[in-house]
């Protein structure tokens, strides 16, 4: 009897099959996943360095890297200790993550002495992973009122190829210790945050020289008795925004005084070079008779015109002589922020009045005086626009701002008055600042 054949050959194989189908599926899924995990971790990575990269002051990039790194590994506690220039003790312990129980019970603690873990971290700068803290042999345990932590996660960051800090995590969010692609992810993050560190450091040298070569060119106030004056200048928060604000305030005889704020456009050497042209060539003109502030301005907008073809500059220029029991403002601006009137009450009044063109313009187009008198006592503020510049505020806005800031500020003494302003000011702080108040003598 002949063997029968089997109607579906191949079909006893089958479930074999579906299984080496599916375990084939299950690898690429999680290939796949861990090319998913891979891309997420880069782009948090970079999106990392980016943020890090954003900030121009150092005690902002050294708590951001901090910050970032714990978002990078889901750590509950980050912290960077920077240290000293011998590399052998911490100056600096930056910290992100406690509470604000515990930051009060650390509060007398100190910075640490870099003993225990972190010590081995200083002594020893290769990457440092440790399951359990209090297990290791260079642990000494946690000070009074510290979290008692379990994982650790530590990392150098060198600028230059020397050692400037360690970056430390603790405890992932998930429970889990800290595993090899944390490590390789947190390393890259610190090759990162040593470049930044560097930049910001030479971009703080170049914002010191950029405010010492401004503050050269201003002038120091002179003695203007019987007027008291101060003044302030604060340069942009960008080493770039070097620029060609000014100030200056002239003793004349017969117990007058020229005060003078200008902003010459645009930010770099040649606006400060112009702003120190222009500024001698106005103290030249103010010493040529007693023309009013109108009248000078338009001689040095033509002077200009025909020396060199300067930018465009906006000034407002005053001239307060006696007058009676008082004393008389008169003053004529180009295109500039009005002054503002404090009274010895406090009552602040913004000088609105009829503008004239920025020099540079039209030389030829007529400029218009202002006069005011001006009680015993009555201060009287100058400034550029970097005061009261700011992109969600219009300028009347900021205006109002700045006399309420005056107004809360009229009773101090003139230099700490200028200075509030400065500190407390309505800008955006992205242009640099100069402010002169003159108070005339009480009666």
């Amino acid at each position: 009897m002949a063997a029968e054949q089997d109607p579906f050959p191949g079909q006893a194989h089958l479930p074999e099959l579906h299984v080496r189908l599916r375990s084939e599926l299950g690898r690429i899924d999680e290939q796949l996943r861990a090319m998913l995990d891979a891309m997420d971790r880069m782009q948090g990575l970079l999106d990392a360095v980016v943020a890090i990269s954003r900030e121009v002051e150092l005690p902002a990039v050294l708590h951001r890297i901090v910050t970032t790194a714990m978002d990078l590994v889901g750590a509950h506690y980050g912290a960077l200790g920077v240290l000293n220039e011998t590399g052998e003790h911490l100056e600096q312990f930056i910290t992100a993550g406690l509470s604000e129980r515990e930051r009060a019970d650390l509060a007398d603690t100190g910075l640490p002495t870099g003993r225990g873990v972190l010590g081995h971290l200083i002594s020893h700068p290769e990457p440092l992973r440790i399951s359990d803290i209090p297990a290791h042999a260079a642990s000494v345990g946690f000070p009074s009122g510290h979290p008692h932590l379990r994982t650790l996660l530590g990392v150098a960051i060198s600028v230059r190829g020397e050692i400037y800090g360690d970056l430390y995590l603790s405890e992932r969010r998930d429970g889990q210790p800290f595993d090899v692609h944390d490590e390789n992810v947190v390393m890259a993050l610190a090759s990162a945050a040593g470049i930044a560190i560097e930049n910001v450091r030479l971009f703080e040298q170049v914002r010191v020289g950029a405010e010492q070569f401004q503050r050269l060119l201003l002038p120091t106030l002179p003695d203007l008795r019987p007027f008291t004056a101060a003044a302030v200048y604060r340069p942009a928060a960008e080493p770039s925004k070097l620029g060609g604000d000014w100030y200056d305030a002239i003793p004349l005889p017969g117990d007058v005084v020229a005060v003078v704020i200008g902003d010459v456009v645009g930010h770099d050497l040649h606006a400060a070079a112009t702003m120190a042209s222009t500024r001698n060539m106005l103290r030249a003109l103010l010493f040529d008779g007693g023309s009013s502030p109108a009248a000078v301005l338009t001689r040095l907008d033509r002077t200009l015109q025909a020396v060199t073809p300067n930018p465009v500059t906006t000034t407002a220029l005053a001239r307060i002589e006696p007058e009676g029991h008082g004393w008389r403002l008169h003053w004529s601006t180009a295109g500039h922020v009005p002054p503002l009137l404090i009274t010895p009450e406090g009552r602040v009044e913004i000088l609105t009045a009829e503008p004239g063109l920025p020099l540079g313009v039209d030389p030829g187009e007529p400029r218009p005086d202002h006069s005011r008198l001006l009680l015993p006592g009555t201060t009287l503020l100058f400034f550029t626009d970097g005061l009261i510049e700011h992109p969600s505020h219009s300028i009347d806005e900021s205006l109002g701002q700045l006399a309420e800031l005056a107004a809360v500020h009229s009773a101090l003494p003139l230099r700490e008055f200028v200075c509030a302003l400065a500190d407390h000011h309505p800008s955006d702080g992205h242009d640099d600042m100069a402010i002169l108040a003159l108070r005339t003598p009480p009666a």
